[in-house]
């Protein structure tokens, strides 16, 4: 930046009382005629002057501001070192509340060639609407260097674009941040509560970083007109012509993947007065960087274009870059913002990775990824804008490249960089893996190769999960015809072009990135299916393939569904019975279900089920058997339980009635004659004899047929009423006669009999 052009961005300057501030403010749109689009509360930026005479420490005590919400520590000379650490704290605009001392990433990326009047600075710190501030800066333990002149920190309204912003702010369209007036060397209070670091105690910087740049000079010698142009990028010695910036606007190539949404400079608010001078180019984009603003994580998605507005405010009218530094910003949420202009399609020259800027592009995510990881939205919007730059040059995101050093330094990890010299770096690349800076984080770094994958392709992850309209025997899917393949994937669905249904190898269907299934009908037969996934780079993944069998045979009843009468407790409502059948199929059974007069599943191996059946009314026992593939087929026998009172019985011998509400019918036939009989007939085919039982309950033999069939014994520990206690079943529905005999068993002759039940 030229000195006229930092001469001109003072002229705004306001000097209040002692407290040595400066505002530098965009146009009022309330004094300005052709404010439509322009700022609701203007953006403004305030300077306060770090106080102290020792020369290991600057303070600021708590001072009390109007809103702001980013700030930064500032210093003269842009190629000078803190060599210390600057804390801040400030207070917030809604609660009153001071909060935790947080240290400012202050080694950041020098310039090369600074213009006279550029400043060394911190990162910039989004801290929220706040009305107050507490700053100590402290020279490292152990250096000797005296820390540098003209230390101030920087505080930064972003001001009010647009209503839906007005409605998250509470300062209105007042003026922006100043300090209040005290008289002339007053300060306020110190604080005293515990949260102030005691004199001499420093904390560690947050970016671990052990080395510095290439020492700087006291004494920057003013640069040339030539140099204007590029005062806050790294010039590489090399002159091949990728390594070089240009001032003409080149025609913008094709890219060979989409290009993603992006935010413009007006659509985030940009004031383009304070950046009048015309962006630079360079011949290509072989690199990406990727960088973090460092600051709070928990900022709402609707302040990202504040804070894109404070950090564009803070390169230009602090560290008096000629732009933004970034080429794009992206937010938590996956917005992506247009950053330093000159065509979001165009290889703008920028100011973001120290030595590298020639060839390569600055891709910054709002927050710090020290210790917590990017979202997956996040993750998926740097790959897409970093594959659609990289794709208009040809370059493969997973790929590596040879980058031009535009000075001599060393990175994070220890390596040396010549000035010149060709290096070799991933595609798309840390900031730390150019310059010795814990940028992006240590968490948002371990994530590169996940972003480098997503950007390049194929899709990760396919697999499918499920297979609609078909059933699973085994390895195989059964279909009657329509089947839906369900599906999921790892990579985010905005890199995804489309999916494509896969029968036999062959493509019937088509769905977008963002779908999760999709369907068709398929011939009878077996089939391969399978989900193919195409990435916006246009490779394939296409998932493992599944069999899946189409067949439209129902399945058959080898033998009917029968009931049949069972031991158990008998009364009206409920004669215990026995359901049975058989079920097969051509390919799988699947299961047989009961849909009268009650409901159950059965599995397809199961071949009787316990059921009870009402007396004397006929009932319909529906059972449907389905296959695996959905075909079915119902049998729907009815059947009707009589009950024959021991009334209805032919007897000999002496057989007493007795009555209660235990017996069926309320009345029963009690014997214990020996030779006593009872006998039933009836026509059916299946029958239960109804007796009780107790401690002196005797035995009976049973006829059928006038064969003598068993012996039963009615002896019970407990006392039992209308037991079903002997049973039998025939093949067919015939006329039958049961006849039961009292044996006169020694000392426990009786035998108490309710009655009998057959199948009609």
């Amino acid at each position: 930046m030229s000195l006229k052009r930092r001469a001109w961005l003072t002229l705004g300057a306001v000097v209040l009382g002692g407290g040595g501030l400066a505002s530098y403010a965009l146009a009022d749109p309330s004094h300005d005629s052709g404010s439509a689009g322009r700022p609701k509360r203007p953006v403004k930026v305030y300077d306060l002057t770090l106080k102290g005479t020792a020369s290991d420490r600057r303070d600021l005590p708590r001072t009390d501001t109007e809103q702001f919400s980013m700030l930064g520590v500032s210093w003269t000379g842009a190629t000078k070192r803190l060599g210390g650490t600057a804390q801040v704290r400030t207070r917030a605009l809604d609660t009153g509340a001071w909060g935790d001392w947080r240290d400012l990433e202050v080694n950041v990326d020098p310039l090369e060639h600074p213009d006279a009047g550029v400043r060394g600075s911190s990162e910039p710190l989004w801290v929220g609407p706040s009305d107050g501030v507490q700053v100590q800066v402290v020279r490292k333990n152990g250096g000797t260097g005296p820390l540098p002149k003209g230390l101030e920190v920087n505080l930064v309204d972003p001001g009010v674009v647009t209503d839906a912003e007005a409605a998250h702010t509470d300062g209105g369209t007042e003026p922006a941040a100043f300090a209040v007036e005290t008289s002339a060397g007053a300060a306020t209070d110190t604080p005293s509560d515990s949260a102030a670091p005691t004199d001499g105690t420093t904390v560690a910087p947050t970016d671990g970083q052990t080395t510095e740049p290439p020492a700087p000079t006291d004494s920057t010698p003013a640069a040339t007109p030539s140099d204007t142009a590029s005062a806050s990028e790294s010039a590489p010695a090399s002159s091949s012509p990728s390594a070089s910036a240009s001032a003409t606007v080149p025609t913008a190539p094709p890219s060979t993947v989409p290009e993603p949404p992006i935010t413009s400079r007006a659509g985030w608010g940009a004031d383009e007065s304070i950046s009048p001078d015309a962006p630079e180019y360079n011949a290509d984009v072989k690199a990406v960087f990727v960088h973090h603003t460092d600051g709070a994580n928990d900022y709402a998605c609707a302040d990202s274009a504040s804070i894109v507005r404070g950090i564009y405010a803070y390169h230009v009218q602090v560290n008096g870059w000629k732009d933004i530094g970034y080429n794009f910003l992206v937010d938590k949420c996956g917005t992506v913002f247009e950053g330093r202009k000159g065509g979001v399609d165009l290889p703008v020259l920028g100011a973001h990775t120290y030595g590298w800027n020639r060839e390569s592009a600055g891709i910054a995510v709002l927050g710090d990824y020290t210790t917590t990881s990017a979202p997956n939205a996040t993750l998926a919007a740097i790959a897409r804008v970093a594959a659609w730059k990289l794709g208009q040059y040809g370059a493969a995101p997973t790929g590596t490249t040879q980058l031009t050093a535009g000075a001599t330094q060393k990175n994070y990890a220890g390596t040396s960089f010549t000035s010149g010299s060709s290096y070799p770096f991933q595609r798309i690349s840390g900031h730390r893996d150019g310059y010795n800076t814990q940028c992006p984080g240590d968490s948002l770094y371990a994530q590169l190769p996940t972003i480098r994958s997503w950007a390049a392709g194929p899709v990760q992850g396919l697999k499918t999960t499920s297979v609609g309209g078909a059933g699973l025997s085994g390895s195989t899917y059964y279909t009657k015809g329509a089947v839906t393949l369900h599906w999921t994937a790892t990579t985010p669905a905005a890199l995804i072009s489309k999916f494509e249904l896969l029968v036999d190898g062959k493509s019937v269907a088509t769905a977008p990135g963002s779908a999760t299934s999709a369907g068709a009908t398929l011939p009878l037969g077996s089939h391969t299916v399978a989900v193919r996934a195409v990435h916006q780079s246009g490779k394939t993944a296409t998932s493992a393939a599944l069999t899946v069998v189409a067949e439209t045979t129902a399945p058959t009843f080898t033998t009917a569904p029968t009931l049949s009468l069972r031991t158990g407790t008998v009364n009206t409502t409920a004669v215990p019975a026995t359901l049975g059948w058989k079920a097969t199929d051509n390919t799988v059974l699947g299961s047989v279900k009961l849909l009268a007069p009650t409901t159950a599943t059965y599995g397809p191996t199961a071949t009787s089920a316990a059921v009870t059946a009402k007396s004397g009314a006929a009932t319909t026992w529906s059972l449907r058997a389905y296959d695996v593939a959905g075909n079915y087929r119902t049998s729907s026998p009815a059947f009707t339980p009589v009950i024959l009172q021991e009334s209805a019985a032919a007897k000999t011998g002496t057989w007493t009635s007795r009555s209660s509400s235990s017996y069926l019918g309320g009345a029963s036939y009690s014997s214990g004659s020996k030779g006593a009989s009872l006998t039933w007939t009836f026509t059916g085919r299946s029958a239960a004899w109804v007796v009780s039982r107790a401690t002196t309950s005797g035995q009976a033999y049973v006829y059928v047929d006038g064969t003598k069939v068993s012996t039963v014994d009615l002896k019970s520990a407990t006392t039992q009423y209308r037991q079903a206690l002997w049973t039998k079943t025939w093949s067919t529905s015939a006329k039958h006669t049961v006849k039961i005999v009292v044996v006169g068993t020694a000392g426990r002759p009786t035998v108490t009999t309710d009655g009998l039940v057959y199948l009609k």
